[in-house]
This record gives C-alpha cells, sequence and structure tokens, in this order.
C-alpha cells in the first residue's frame, strides 16, 4: 500500500492500524490467560509491587501543574477587604 500523506501530516502509528489493534487484543487476551495460569504466584508479589510503586509515583507523580508559583502563598489580603 503506498498512501500519500501531506507534507504536514505524517502516517497514522502502527497501534491505531488495524494490524497493531488485533495485535493489541491479542496481547491483552495472552496476559489475562498467562494471569490466570500463574496467579498464585502473581498474588505472593503483590505487596512487594505496592510497595514499590510508592516511591515510584513519588519520583514520577509529581510533574503535574501547581508547582509553577513556588514564592507566592495566596493568603495575602485583597485591597478594600478587611476580616
Amino acid at each position: 500500500m503506498n498512501a500519500s500523506f501531506p507534507p504536514n501530516q505524517s502516517p497514522p502509528s502502527f497501534w491505531r492500524s488495524k494490524p497493531g489493534i488485533a495485535l493489541g487484543m491479542l496481547l491483552v487476551i495472552a496476559l489475562f490467560y498467562l494471569a490466570r495460569e500463574h496467579y498464585g504466584h502473581i498474588s505472593q508479589l503483590l505487596p512487594y509491587a505496592i510497595l514499590l510503586l510508592c516511591p515510584l509515583l513519588h519520583l514520577f507523580g509529581h510533574h503535574h501543574g501547581g508547582h509553577s508559583h513556588h514564592g507566592e502563598t495566596g493568603d495575602t489580603p485583597k485591597e478594600g477587604k478587611r476580616g
């Protein structure tokens, strides 16, 4: 298949194509059956996975907005209003 795309538009990614979606569905089914067969082993690792997840969330989870105004407190009273 030789599809032509406009110069400013790139071709869709593999995972958005029909073979990519089919491969993704097969991977999900295979992981489901693998997890079912080895549930006894996986269930013993869950507490360790949760403990490992905590520091990873602290390292990678603080990249959201709201940390750009470190010097401002927001507690300053507005003019004309008295508490």
